[in-house]
C-alpha cells in the first residue's frame, strides 16, 4: 500500500471532518498504534499480516491528519522492547519495514507532491545496515518538506532517548563545549531525537491498554491523552473523530499549562553547543546516505 493514500472518505465523513475543522485541532498528534498482533489471532492471520495491516492503517489515519490540518504525526512503530520477541517475528518486521521504505522511495515524487517530510527517530544503529540505508535516504530526499511531518519511531523508548541525551551533555562538558552550570531540562529537550518537533497536543493508544510503554515520556508530560478499546488495524474514522472531540473538550485546560510554559533560550555557548550536535546527526545521516549511493 501506498504512504499516500487516496482519500476514500464518503460525504458524510467529509461533512464530518469539516464540522471538526471548525474547533481547536492539535497541530502534533502521537499514536501508540497497539493491536497488530491481536487482530491476526481475532482473524486467523498470521502475525506478519496484522503487522501489515497496522502500515496499511498508519498510512490511512496520515491522510485523515492532513485533511484535518494536523501537521504533525508521530508513531510508535517499533519499540527497542520488540526486538525481545521471537526472531521469526523480528525479522519480519524488518522485512517489512525494508518492503515499506523501499515502496516509498519508488514513488518518492507523491511524498515530494504532498510535502511529506519523513524523519525516522530512535536508535537507528540496532537495525540492519540496509535498512538503516534506506531509512536514511528517505530522510534525506524528504528533508526540505514542510507541508506535514512523519515521525517514525523505530526502534524508540524514551529511557534509550534520554540516555542518549544525558551521554551527548556528558561529551559537552567533556570536549569543554558546555558547563555543568548549563545542564537544565531545556538542554536535555533539546538533546532528544525529537529536537525538530513540538511537543505532542494528543496522544492517542489503541487495543485498550491503558499505559505509555515507554513512548514520549519526557515530551507528553502537559497532553491530551485518549485511550480507546478498538485494535490498531480496525481504528476508523468514527474512532479518530472521537479522539479529536476528546482533545477540543479538554483544549481550554490545556491551553492554560501552555500560557504558563516559558520558551527555550539558551545562552551563547549553549546555543552553539546544541547548532553544533544537531549538525553532526545531521551528517550521521548524509553518512549513512552516501553509503548507500555509492554502493
Amino acid at each position: 500500500m501506498s504512504w499516500i493514500a487516496e482519500t476514500t472518505l464518503n460525504w458524510l465523513q467529509s461533512l464530518v471532518l469539516k464540522i471538526v475543522r471548525t474547533g481547536q485541532i492539535p497541530r502534533h498528534v502521537a499514536f501508540i498504534m497497539d493491536g497488530n498482533r491481536r487482530y491476526a489471532s481475532k482473524r486467523n492471520l498470521a502475525k506478519g499480516e496484522g503487522h501489515a495491516k497496522g502500515f496499511e492503517k498508519m498510512t490511512e489515519t496520515l491522510n485523515w491528519c492532513m485533511d484535518l490540518g494536523i501537521s504533525e504525526v508521530t508513531v510508535y512503530a517499533f519499540s527497542i522492547e520488540n526486538f525481545k520477541r521471537s526472531k521469526e517475528e523480528v525479522d519480519e518486521l524488518m522485512d517489512l519495514a525494508r518492503q515499506k521504505f523501499k515502496r516509498l522511495l519508488d514513488e518518492k515524487d507523491k511524498l515530494m507532491e504532498a510535502g511529506v517530510c519523513i524523519r525516522v527517530i530512535g536508535n537507528l544503529f540496532m537495525l540492519p545496515e540496509d535498512l538503516c540505508q534506506l531509512i536514511a535516504e528517505a530522510m534525506i530526499i524528504t528533508k526540505n518538506n514542510n507541508r506535514a511531518f512523519l515521525n517514525l519511531a523505530f526502534p524508540y523508548t524514551s529511557r534509550d532517548e534520554i540516555t542518549h541525551a544525558i551521554k551527548d551533555v556528558a561529551k559537552g562538558i567533556k570536549r569543554t563545549d558546555i558547563l555543568p552550570e548549563d545542564i537544565n531540562e531545556d538542554l536535555i529537550t533539546d538533546c532528544l531525537y525529537t529536537y525538530k518537533s513540538t511537543n505532542p497536543d494528543l496522544l492517542i493508544r489503541t487495543s485498550g491498554e491503558t499505559r505509555f510503554s515507554d513512548f514520549l515520556l519526557w515530551q507528553i508530560a502537559d497532553s491530551c491523552v485518549y485511550f480507546t478499546n478498538v485494535l490498531w488495524p480496525e481504528f476508523n474514522i468514527w474512532n479518530f473523530v472521537g479522539a479529536i472531540f476528546y482533545y477540543q473538550r479538554c483544549y481550554p485546560d490545556l491551553q492554560k499549562i501552555k500560557l504558563n510554559a516559558k520558551t527555550i533560550v539558551h545562552n551563547n555557548r549553549v546555543s552553539m553547543y546544541v547548532n553544533k550536535l544537531h549538525h553532526e546527526r545531521e551528517v550521521v545521516i548524509e553518512k549513512i546516505y552516501l553509503s548507500a549511493v555509492q554502493s
